[in-house]
């Protein structure tokens, strides 16, 4: 089953309490719509994907290593598609899984799932606290400065884009224009 963007939220609010993991959610979901229109997906399912991808995270936490390991357990208990499951484990190809993320859906989810954290907080850095007037070369200044952002593994998305085979330039500025549409719900502007 894929479940409706309200079902998908109340599964995860199941298993997620802390507001900052639910923004992160929110902030997957809205990039995952906004390349699945760009690339021709299915804009619900790729939002779905975007909602549950980390439904795990706040059993696994103490143990990164085990992150995308329950989740496939807990998305059957609530009869989800195994295609939402392979896409769920694919975001942590290579961190804390071997599946690889084969379609266009879970190239982008194992690609921006890190990039919305850098980009969420080079826009909190900002004077307008803003994405409105954040730019690609923004963000690329941040990336350099390994102490800004330390918990982002800007070597995941590298690898991401090089899997898309899409300049890097261009994911950055395609999150930020899926991101400034929900800048309110996810703690800018």
């Amino acid at each position: 089953m894929t479940p409706t963007r309200e079902e998908a939220f109340k599964l995860l609010r199941e298993h997620n309490k802390d507001e900052g993991h639910i923004k992160h959610a929110v902030a997957v979901e809205g990039a995952m719509r906004h390349f699945a229109r760009k690339m021709g997906g299915d804009e619900d399912l790729w939002g779905v994907v975007g909602i549950l991808h980390d439904i795990d995270w706040e059993k696994t936490m103490d143990d990164p290593s085990r992150h995308c390991g329950l989740a496939p357990e807990l998305l059957r208990e609530a009869g989800i598609s195994e295609e939402i499951i392979h896409a769920v484990q694919s975001h942590g190809w290579g961190i804390c899984t071997d599946v690889e993320p084969v379609n266009d859906m879970e190239k982008i989810l194992f690609t921006i799932d890190e990039l919305t954290g850098l980009i969420i907080t080079a826009g909190l850095v900002r004077p307008s606290k803003s994405l409105s007037d954040l730019e690609v070369k923004s963000v690329r200044k941040k990336w350099k400065d390994k102490a800004f952002a330390k918990g982002v593994d800007r070597g995941i998305i590298q690898r991401g884009a090089d899997i898309m085979g899409t300049p890097l330039d261009e994911i950055i500025e395609n999150t930020i224009l899926a991101l400034r549409p929900i800048e309110k719900e996810i703690g800018l502007g």
